[in-house]
C-alpha cells in the first residue's frame, strides 16, 4: 500500500481470503481503493470454474468472491494496473455512461468489515447493481 500510485495491494486477510486494492496515493503515504465487488461482465466460465456458485451474482459480491473468482493471490501485488498488458489491470467501460443510468445511482454508505473508523463514507457503489456485497444505509450521489 506504500508503493506508488497504479499499483495493485494485494493481501491476505483471515489466513485464507485475498483482497485486492488499488493503490491510489504517493509512494510512501498509505492510501488505496478496497475493491469489493465487481459486475461479471465476461469471462463468466473462467469464475465459474474457480467458484462454482448458484446464483451469478455471488461469483463476486465480495473481496474474498471476487479475488477467488479471478485467481487473485499475491502474485499481483505490487503490478501496474493501469498498464494494458499486465496480468490484472483496471480499464475504462467503453459504454461507462449507458451503465451508470442503468445501475445508478452512486451510493455512498460507511465502510464495513473493519472496526477504527467505520463511521466514515468511504464506500462507493451502484444501488442498481446485484454484485454488491451488502447494502447499509445509504446516501445516494448526483
Amino acid at each position: 500500500m506504500y508503493g506508488p500510485p497504479g499499483r495493485a495491494y494485494v493481501y491476505l486477510i483471515y489466513g485464507f481470503h485475498f483482497c485486492f486494492n488499488a493503490v491510489c496515493h504517493p509512494k510512501d503515504s498509505a492510501e488505496a481503493v478496497l475493491v469489493r465487488a465487481i459486475e461479471a461482465g465476461f469471462g463468466e466460465e473462467f469464475m465459474r470454474a474457480r467458484r462454482p456458485v448458484v446464483e451469478r451474482h455471488q461469483l463476486t459480491s465480495g473481496p474474498g468472491k471476487l479475488c477467488a473468482a479471478l485467481e487473485i493471490d499475491r502474485k499481483f501485488d505490487g503490478v501496474n494496473i493501469c498498464d494494458a498488458s499486465s496480468p490484472v489491470f483496471i480499464a475504462t467501460n467503453p459504454d461507462h455512461k449507458r451503465f451508470l443510468l442503468e445501475k445508478g445511482p452512486i451510493i455512498t454508505t460507511t465502510r464495513v468489515g473493519i472496526t477504527q473508523a467505520a463511521e466514515r463514507p468511504l464506500r462507493f457503489y451502484l444501488d442498481g447493481s446485484a454484485f454488491v456485497s451488502r447494502r447499509i444505509g445509504k446516501r445516494k450521489r448526483a
